[in-house]
């Protein structure tokens, strides 16, 4: 009986043993599969806009409402955050590039004439629209005169409600100091298309662009000077100019590989800037490009951003957290100064050309095809 009982418990013990064996092997890989889990910020999520425009901008000015404009006119508004777009009737069938907001009730649009619509000899290519009353209605605005009629603009910011910039190609850059009753041309050494800006007041700010453009200004604008950056940036020029060759399609297929040199370097297209102070700002650009400056702009250097799509926008909330979005439906996100940059799923394989967030925790991009994604922190 003693033996058959000391059996038993054998059995008895070995059973137990594989029962027990399969929660051992899952708390052993309960911290793995934590791992495969979405991070607490990746929190991407599409809004429905009933849009298929091409927006290239977007703006909130507080309480859930915000802006997006794009191709053909597009403008979208929202009162809640984005849970809901209406398509607002369009102020002028011309493409709307850009839109900044003052406050909510001031706000700006960057207009580009439609090769298709018929112009006058004298007529601006580009030209702004001013709201003072929430975008009810929108009146024309004139910044570009004479010589300069032809010149396309690309990108409107105000430091204040009376301090403004608009540029565009050509080094193309006008500033306002009574709120848009006047514009005037700054000079810039460059000739290159500006594409991205950044200012922390009325005197200090720092614009982007083709060309490896990097300038700055402590002064309003009176003065810009140039940024240098601190190694080669020919791995991007490459990868830029191979986009350029593969977008193509086989008329260029017959066209040797790009090599690295100043030619290609000098059409290398810094698209955004972000600073979180006077000191530390970043750039992004084509071919996965992200610069960083520790000396507000004097110097910059290159951080890996763990992808090759070009980056079209960039923003920080102090020197330690920032993201950028870009080709292919890209978003990034650093948490330790840009050291190391993590892809975060987004849900779209749209292109990504604007980013806005009202609060850390709070954020949206928009881009082809109507796209408007949000974050939620």
């Amino acid at each position: 009986m003693k033996g058959k009982r000391q059996k038993a418990k054998g059995k008895n013990v070995k059973w137990a043993a594989r029962a027990v064996r399969p929660f051992v092997v899952a708390l052993c890989l309960l911290p793995f599969a934590f791992c495969l889990l979405p991070s607490a910020h990746a929190a991407w999520s599409k809004q429905r806009t009933g849009s298929f425009a091409w927006l290239h901008s977007v703006f909130f000015v507080g309480g859930g409402r915000g802006w997006a404009v794009g191709g053909r006119g597009a403008l979208l508004e929202t009162r809640d955050g984005g849970e809901h777009w209406e398509a607002r009737r369009p102020p002028v069938e011309d493409a709307l590039k850009d839109v900044f907001f003052t406050d909510e009730r001031t706000g700006w649009v960057v207009c580009e004439r439609s090769i298709y619509m018929p112009m006058r000899k004298d007529e601006s290519v580009s030209y702004l629209l001013k709201t003072t009353d929430g975008g009810e209605t929108w009146s024309r605005v004139e910044v570009t005169r004479g010589e300069d009629v032809d010149l396309k603009l690309a990108r409107v910011t105000f430091a204040d409600a009376d301090h403004g910039w608009v540029f565009g190609e050509l080094g193309a850059l006008f500033a306002t100091g009574d709120g848009g009753a006047t514009w005037a041309r700054q000079r810039v050494p460059t000739r290159h298309l500006l594409l991205g800006a950044s200012f922390l007041d009325a005197r200090t700010g720092w614009i982007v662009g083709a060309g490896a453009t990097l300038l700055y200004t402590s002064d309003g604008g009176a003065t810009w000077r140039e940024g240098t950056v601190n190694g080669s940036l020919s791995q991007f020029a490459l990868r830029a100019a191979s986009r350029a060759r593969e977008q193509g399609g086989a008329a260029n297929n017959s066209l040797p590989a790009p090599k690295a040199s100043v030619e290609s370097q000098s059409s290398l297209r810094v698209n955004a800037v972000a600073f979180a102070d006077a000191q530390r700002g970043w750039a992004v650009g084509v071919g996965g490009l992200v610069l960083a400056t520790s000396d507000g702009g004097r110097t910059w250097r290159t951080e890996e951003s763990g992808t090759e799509s070009d980056l079209f926008d960039v923003k920080f909330f102090d020197e330690r957290e920032g993201w950028a979005v870009g080709g292919e439906g890209v978003a990034i996100h650093t948490s330790d100064g840009g050291a190391t940059w993590r892809a975060e799923a987004t849900g779209t394989p749209h292109t990504l050309e604007r980013l806005f967030f009202s609060e850390r925790t709070r954020g949206w991009a928009v881009g082809f095809g109507g796209t408007v994604i949000a974050f939620k922190g």
